[in-house]
């Protein structure tokens, strides 16, 4: 190893994402330093210095891998060697299907580990703008509570407006379980968007009687509350709760999100008197957001009123809506698919500010970044994981897969991922078969990818 691969690689922020970051560099056999300002700087969320505080749930949701994309996502980072993974294993509670943790021992065992990792050198202190220049491999992985100084240098540099405000989050449904016998594609007045089409919404239609039991329902569902630090960040008027909106007068939402005009119902053969319109989410068309409609109604409330739409009434969630105080990049339009900056790529960013919503998804990026960072630096080939798998899916969408005028983080779920290939003879994969299909064939894709980045690696 050169005097030049022995310079260390610096990691901002020792969350989840950071210290896997940390983690998978040292295993490739570099020197990191991991930069955490607390306990010197701290934040309104965390309550103690140990490395990747659970702030929130001890929850790391489903651990089924046949079943579940988080699921899925669990194992693929095991077979990669996470050190959040091992340390969630290691520490794990009652939980029935999900993977719980002891949220203490957790973050014990993730420091400890890292402490004792001779490669690594934890220094307490906030970094307060840019990194120093002769810092050449940097990831940031400051998660939603970025410091203002380094938020604000970051969105200078990248001519992004960086400063925290809530997170407006639309809920997503998958296109499969969309009624098409009463929604319709149609663009407003069929008006060309910039890819030419002029049937690029999916619509589906209200009555009167329908617009108002929908109103009332938004009006009496019950709402979240935000934490403490939350309350003193404002709305973006144009990003208002649908719930909100409606607050102000029964037809605000008619001549909002909801209007009617430019459409015409072709089950029907007249105008409806509201319309609900989802847009397309991804590159793959499997996922579509119900426009205008980010809300602070509770989840379960979210599903039982959203299903009261027509066309809407199986609706599948791939993301249920949102509104909360983050800090992420537009990353589909300022990073690559290595996750480098594309203004400053010294600069690598991995954890919740790249979009990605959930500790085990925020790890993932931080895994991937570590890798990437690791192999760049030994001037070593290394392919990013197949869009078929957890990872690789997860990546696509945040580098490149989402469209970035609508970015949203996301939770990793199915509807990220290519679709399958039928079996021979068959139209499409039975619904009962699709989460294992998608399973099996990201796990075999994931197994092959590790097989080929050793062989590259030597």
């Amino acid at each position: 190893m050169t005097d030049s691969n022995m310079k260390p690689i610096h990691v901002i922020g020792g969350g989840l994402a950071g210290s896997e970051a940390a983690w998978q560099i040292t295993r490739a056999g570099l020197p990191v330093v991991l930069h955490e300002m607390r306990p010197e700087r701290k934040t309104d969320a965390h309550q103690t210095e140990g490395l990747a505080e659970l702030v929130c749930s001890n929850s790391f949701r489903s651990d089924d891998a046949e079943n579940n994309a988080v699921g899925l996502l669990h194992e693929e980072m095991r077979r990669l060697g996470s050190l959040i993974m091992t340390s969630g294993d290691a520490t794990k509670l009652p939980a029935g299907g999900a993977l719980a943790v002891d949220r203490v021992a957790f973050s014990d065992r993730v420091t400890a580990a890292l402490e004792a990792d001779p490669l690594v050198t934890i220094e307490r202190g906030e970094v307060d703008g840019l990194p120093p220049e002769d810092w050449d491999s940097v990831i940031v992985a400051t998660g939603p509570l970025t410091s203002p100084a380094l938020g604000e240098a970051i969105g200078k540099l990248s001519g992004t407006d960086y400063l925290a405000f809530f997170d407006a989050i639309a809920p997503i449904v998958y296109k499969e379980s969309i009624d098409f016998s009463k929604a319709w594609f149609q663009s407003r007045y069929d008006k060309p968007g910039p890819g030419g089409g002029t049937a690029d919404y999916v619509n589906c239609p209200l009555t009167q009687a329908q617009y108002e039991a929908f109103i009332q329902a938004l009006l009496d569902g019950e709402k979240t509350e935000f934490k403490d630090w939350e309350k003193s960040t404002p709305y973006f008027e144009g990003c208002l709760p649908i719930e909100v909106m409606a607050e102000r007068g029964p037809e605000t939402l008619r001549y909002g999100p909801m209007k009617p005009v430019g459409l015409h119902d072709p089950h029907s053969d007249a105008r409806p008197y509201a319309v609900v319109q989802l847009r397309q989410d991804n590159a793959l068309g499997t996922l579509y957001n119900i426009v205008g409609f980010q809300t602070k109604l509770k989840y379960g409330e979210q599903v039982r009123i959203f299903r009261m739409i027509p066309g809407l009434e199986e609706a599948e969630f791939a993301r249920l809506g949102g509104l909360h105080r983050n800090t992420f990049l537009k990353s589909p339009e300022l990073l690559d698919g290595q996750l480098r900056l594309k203004a400053q790529p010294r600069l690598r960013f991995a954890g919740q500010i790249t979009g990605v919503e959930g500790y085990v998804e925020s790890a993932a990026i931080g895994l991937l970044a570590g890798r990437f960072a690791a192999a760049e630096r030994l001037g070593r080939p290394f392919a990013p994981p197949p869009p078929t798998t957890a990872h690789g899916a997860l990546l696509a969408h945040i580098t490149g897969g989402a469209a970035a005028d609508t970015f949203q983080p996301m939770n990793v779920n199915f509807g990220l991922f290519p679709p399958l290939t039928p079996p021979e003879g068959k139209r499409k994969v039975k619904k009962k078969d699709r989460k294992p299909a998608y399973s099996a064939r990201a796990l075999a894709d994931l197994d092959a990818w590790r097989s080929e980045s050793a062989a590259a690696a030597e």
